[in-house]
């Protein structure tokens, strides 16, 4: 069993995806518009994504652009958790993904004995980045 998540996007999906690529490396996948998977929606919408694929090494998320009829609301109730192998690479993503976004725990050490922190980016996903030395 594989679990993955699975973002949803007010129309910025293909920004957000390649913001994503930019930081954890990787590429799309695979990516469809609702125009190319024919299926019925406002014209305004039509290039939008309807599926998108990014894969990375330890990274593969779906995501796509939430139809016009399906409001989001956003929410804390989900995380993306990220274990990194080096604590450069946890300050660099870290860095990242908070610009433009916000900040709710800083990198810090805990007394877990690692250094964690918490942001939400600027598209609303909810990131704990965890470094274990």
């Amino acid at each position: 069993m594989k679990i993955r998540p699975y973002l949803s996007f007010d129309g910025n999906c293909l920004q957000a995806a390649n913001f994503y690529t930019s930081i954890f490396g990787g590429k799309i996948i695979e990516k469809t518009t609702y125009k190319e998977a024919k299926i019925d929606i406002p014209d305004h919408y039509l290039e939008k994504i309807q599926h998108l694929e990014i894969k990375s090494k330890g990274f593969h998320i779906m995501m796509y652009d939430a139809s016009p009829d399906t409001p989001l609301t956003n929410g804390s109730n989900m995380h993306l958790a990220v274990d990194f192998d080096s604590e450069k690479e946890l300050n660099q993503v870290f860095d990242q993904l908070s610009s433009a976004g916000i900040v709710h725990t800083p990198l810090q050490e805990t007394s877990w004995n690692a250094i964690y922190g918490r942001c939400t980016d600027k598209y609303n996903i909810h990131w704990m980045l965890n470094f274990k030395a």
